[in-house]
């Protein structure tokens, strides 16, 4: 059996934090038990308070990707035309899943170090005013880099379109403004920057997103796929649609009170500065960031280019094997370009940016590549030094 890990900083499913372990013990009572329903009611009015929206969100009982492809199939119509918004993998993929349900599918996509362009998306809207869906990931995990999705909403939101947002990894590191942007339909997941395990996916659904889905003859009811059979669920007096995830509610639970208890602000001021000091860490090896420029980086992880002749894969395995450090490669047609080292949720402390720094730092000195790991790990904690502004 493979010795577990002593570090695990990927970019997610993180490490959850001890209390939220702990309340993963809860004994599973009956979905009807009185004691469960208002947890699950408290629980959904303290991820609104979070979220910092006005209505009950909509809690789905899968991982992410099935809140995500249920966005799709809920808000596209069949004569929908629907702009895909492409700067990553996840990106990428989101295309096809929408291109199921519309009539037509048109894309802006960029290289994947690089994010969109509001203005790209002003002139599309020029030229195809009849776009009524855009879909756009806001924290593009596989590339490490961060959409303006404010921008691109405002433009959305002038041109009537309605737009989804992937929200998966940035909710709980950086600000997102659900309603202040506008959004319409945002998805969130729990094991990325709220520190949670996977197994929910978390949506906030304006009511322009409501009436689109309620006038949508195509979007699933009585359905896995179905967000409005999830719409009420929270309310005591409203049967689920199906067994809920027990378990999962009790981690959410206990990740959204962390949350709250720490303060939004204060959380994404934390993962900004672990990020930084990440970021200084790999330059000062002499290592090249993959984002084209620091100002498009995630602050939920740090992706860097893999160094000429190495392999991902080695890199990951000795660094595992070798310093009990769990890192991320690349991802889809990435694999072989960049590494990944995620700073989310109860891993986005100062000490952990060290940690990563030196681990992949010997690691590669270890296979043969030039790095100054002293000169690495010196810069990161440089920047942790660095007081609070």
């Amino acid at each position: 059996m493979t010795a577990e890990p002593l570090f695990t900083l990927t970019a997610g499913p993180v490490q959850p934090s001890a209390e939220t372990i702990r309340s993963l013990a809860t004994p599973v009572y009956d979905q009807f038990d009185p004691y469960f329903l208002e947890l699950y009611e408290d629980t959904t009015e303290n991820l609104r308070i979070a979220m910092g929206v006005s209505s009950a969100p909509v809690i789905m009982h899968g991982e992410a990707v099935l809140g995500l492809e249920a966005a799709a199939a809920s808000l596209i119509a069949r004569d929908d035309v629907v702009l895909n918004l492409a700067s990553g993998v996840y990106g990428k993929g989101y295309g096809y899943w929408a291109d199921r349900y519309c009539r037509e599918l048109l894309e802006i996509e960029v290289p994947y170090n690089e994010v969109i362009e509001p203005a790209a998306v002003e002139a599309m809207f020029v030229e195809r005013p009849d776009i009524a869906v855009v879909a756009v990931v806001h924290s593009e995990t596989p590339s490490g880099t961060l959409n303006p999705v404010g921008d691109i909403a405002a433009i959305c939101d002038k041109n009537g379109a309605l737009l989804i947002v992937d929200a998966v990894s940035s909710f709980g590191a950086v600000e997102v403004d659900f309603e202040g942007w506008p959004a319409d339909l945002v998805v969130v997941g729990p094991q990325k920057a709220l520190g949670g395990p996977p197994g929910l996916s978390l949506l906030y659904v304006s009511e322009d997103a409501w009436a689109k889905i309620d006038a949508n003859p195509d979007a699933p009811t009585a359905s896995m796929l179905s967000i409005s059979d999830w719409r009420n669920a929270h309310k005591a007096e409203v049967k689920f649609p199906f067994t809920p995830s027990t378990v999962e509610i009790y981690a959410l639970n206990s990740t959204v009170d962390q949350y709250l208890r720490e303060g939004p602000e204060a959380a994404w001021t934390r993962h900004d500065r672990v990020a930084a000091a990440t970021r200084a860490g790999i330059k000062g090896l002499g290592l090249e960031l993959w984002p084209v420029n620091e100002a498009i980086c995630s602050p939920a992880l740090t992706a860097f280019k893999l160094p000429d002749g190495s392999s991902g894969a080695d890199v990951r395995q000795h660094c595992r094997e070798h310093y009990g450090v769990m890192i991320s490669g690349g991802y889809g047609e990435l694999t072989d370009s960049l590494l990944r080292i995620g700073h989310m949720g109860p891993t986005a402390h100062p000490i952990f940016s060290a940690v990563s720094v030196a681990a992949v730092g010997q690691t590669l000195l270890d296979l043969g590549v030039e790095v100054d790991v002293g000169s690495g790990v010196a810069a990161a904690m440089a920047r942790v030094a660095e007081p609070a502004a």
